[in-house]
């Protein structure tokens, strides 16, 4: 059987060839003239949405760091070993009656999960006994917290004169000092807290320079992550 019939008839019912031109080919029915005019982006606009995106992240950023930090430091421990940055820890009935005074006013005036209070000896005068009390919880806001304690101090011995802050050391969070006054007269006082940890010292005899400098080193010496 032969396939020339196949090539005797008309393409497409008898209708021209395809022409092609240079125009697009449409592949939707809607009409341009009736679409909504795109604007450009304004360099304006892009800086704008640019910053705002900046923003954002260096929040979500922040949000992270601070996220770790309470994260590292809400299980903290604290111990009061025998001996720590030169001192000798007093275990006379005088010298704990004084520790759990302490640490039962101080106790009183923040939720604390465990609390403590010890005094340490200096071997070279015993005139510069430290006290130093605290305890461990977990802490939002450390310094508001820390800021906080300082003003009831104020309330029980007088005006917490020159407190400012001083450097924290390794364990990080924040440490103040300044000085007071008390029935033994002026003395320093000290205080650190993080988001695990908060504590105070006072230092009869030594000048708030001295006494900075030791109270990072008995922290060190007693706080455990």
């Amino acid at each position: 059987m032969s396939d020339a019939h196949l090539f005797e008839r008309p393409v497409d019912g008898g209708h021209g060839p395809v022409e092609l031109t240079d125009e697009p080919i449409r592949l939707s029915r809607r009409d341009p003239a009736l679409e909504p005019e795109r604007r450009p982006v304004s360099r304006r606009r892009k800086i704008v949405l640019a910053a705002a995106l900046a923003v954002g992240l260096a929040g979500a950023g922040a949000l992270g760091i601070a996220g770790w930090r309470v994260f590292q430091q809400k299980d903290t421990q604290l111990t009061q070993p025998t001996g720590v940055a030169g001192l000798t820890r007093d275990d006379s009935d005088r010298a704990r009656s004084t520790a759990e005074y302490l640490r039962d006013g101080f106790a009183a005036d923040i939720d604390l999960d465990r609390s403590f209070g010890t005094v340490y000896t200096d071997p070279a005068d015993a005139k510069r006994s430290v006290l130093l009390f605290g305890g461990t919880t977990l802490l939002w806001q450390p310094e508001r917290d820390l800021d906080t304690l300082f003003d009831l101090m104020a309330d029980e011995t007088g005006k917490v004169a020159g407190l400012r802050e001083v450097d924290a050391g390794r364990l990080g969070g924040v440490m103040k000092c300044g000085r007071t006054s008390g029935d033994g007269g002026d003395f320093a006082v000290c205080g650190w807290a993080d988001h695990g940890s908060v504590a105070m010292g006072m230092f009869p005899g030594r000048p708030v320079g001295d006494a900075a400098t030791l109270f990072r080193q008995i922290r060190e010496g007693v706080q455990r992550r």
